[in-house]
């Protein structure tokens, strides 16, 4: 199985039992979807058989569980079976239910991947993104839990199970590959204490729950059908649930995963932590920038003939558009190679909002010399008024400058203009110039 690509399901495949929390009967359907569809649960017992997205958004409720809501719409305890798609390989499913709840099996995610294993997984034509950390995302909170995601070129969990008292502190690490999920993580089980119980039937929860579907553990007894799985099942299980939470984001990763004490809560905490810096990292992505061809097009050789800038001062590439004789669009491509970014500044370059302006100014230039009263001209710079930035531009960017004359009387001409990245506006301003002979 190529990881260059996502993947599907090659078929259907179906598994009956009951939900934990709920003591409900359910039937689960795992069914193949196309390129991009992410996980989406159907709730097929419902009048339009609505959709709810496996997205860190839709998180309701996390106790004992992960619960996803859309509107009046529920499916509870989504983890498991989310972990195993993506322990799996899985990319795109659709997991129908004709009840709120999955059905919980022996408590651990091993029923879901012999689901998969039945239905087969085929890859798809687009590739699948994986996001490699770069920077350490740390929380914590105030009883003790703690998530790490440090840098690592590969899909790690390093988890520590602390339970009251410290009963039952248990270890387990390792690389997330659908070989080693089959193996080593998918047959942990759930497990409670046996002093939860009580409370949790009270507040209407594992009304589904047995010995056949959950390991309760009382003082220092396993209570079980059968043997411990592993001498760190209650460990192992977290990872499980960690990787079926953290799906949540939207999107995989590489990194090494250092979870202390975690839960369904910072679990889907860190999700959410996930999503947005993913989002912020892709909106940094240029957009692809169509260079046209044409006489309102100048390349940087007729830019030079007109601008007296050279390097390291010239600000703008190429002019990309001339809208008639009163507007123009030019093109500086930031690159880190410009040699103002070691001192602007160290560890963190950012363009200074100046050579913005200059940006600004350069092809206000271009734009009023390029009249053939100006030809031969140079073109002063006098102010800048109702200057403003907006955002960070960053190595990588695509400056696009645009450029409009407000007006022009005998020697001195007025330009409103902005920069965009992304089509998103980072600076504006309105230029004033003195149009002389050189």
């Amino acid at each position: 199985m190529s990881a260059a690509f996502q993947h599907t399901l090659a078929g259907p495949a179906t598994l009956e039992g009951t939900s934990l929390h709920t003591g409900q009967k359910v039937t689960l359907t795992l069914k193949p979807a196309p390129d991009g569809h992410g996980f989406k649960f159907r709730r097929i017992d419902l009048p339009d058989q609505p959709f709810i997205n496996a997205d860190v958004d839709k998180v309701q409720t996390v106790e004992r569980a992960t619960t996803l809501a859309e509107g009046s719409v529920k499916v509870h305890t989504v983890e498991h079976v989310i972990s195993a798609l993506t322990g799996m390989g899985v990319d795109n499913a659709l997991i129908e239910m004709d009840a709120n709840e999955p059905p919980i099996g022996d408590g651990s995610s091993r029923p879901f991947v012999e689901m998969i294993r039945k239905a087969g997984i085929v890859a798809q034509p687009s590739p699948r993104r994986v996001w490699e950390i770069r920077e350490t995302i740390h929380q914590e909170t105030a009883d003790g839990t703690l998530i790490t995601i440090v840098p690592c070129k590969t899909f790690k969990i390093s988890v520590t199970n602390v339970g009251p008292d410290g009963r039952f502190t248990q270890y387990f690490s390792s690389e997330i590959t659908p070989e080693k999920y089959e193996k080593e993580i998918a047959p942990a089980r759930t497990f409670v204490y046996y002093e939860d119980v009580k409370p949790l039937l009270e507040k209407g929860l594992i009304k589904g729950g047995s010995l056949e579907s959950a390991v309760v553990i009382r003082g220092d007894e396993i209570m079980s059908k059968e043997p411990m799985r592993f001498n760190n099942e209650f460990a192992r299980h977290k990872a499980l649930d960690i990787i079926g939470d953290l799906m949540l984001s939207g999107v995989r990763i590489h990194g090494h995963v250092i979870a202390v004490k975690p839960g369904h809560g910072p679990n889907t905490k860190m999700a959410a932590t996930l999503k947005a810096e993913y989002q912020r990292m892709r909106s940094m992505v240029p957009a692809a920038v169509s260079i046209p061809d044409g006489e309102s097009v100048l390349d940087i050789h007729e830019v030079l003939k007109i601008l007296p800038h050279r390097y390291p001062f010239l600000m703008v590439d190429r002019i990309v558009d001339c809208l008639g004789e009163n507007k123009c669009t030019g093109v500086k491509n930031v690159t880190m190679n410009e040699p103002y970014f070691p001192g602007h500044f160290p560890g963190h370059p950012i363009m200074p909002g100046v050579l913005q302006l200059e940006a600004m100014a350069q092809v206000s230039s271009v734009l009023m010399l390029r009249k053939p009263e100006n030809v031969g001209k140079i073109g002063y710079f006098m102010s800048a008024d109702n200057v403003k930035w907006r955002r960070p531009v960053l190595p990588g960017d695509t400056l696009l400058i645009e450029s409009e004359i407000i007006k022009i009387r005998g020697s001195i001409g007025q330009t409103r203009c902005r920069c965009l990245v992304n089509n998103e506006v980072v600076s504006e301003a309105e230029l004033k110039f003195a149009l002389m002979d050189r």
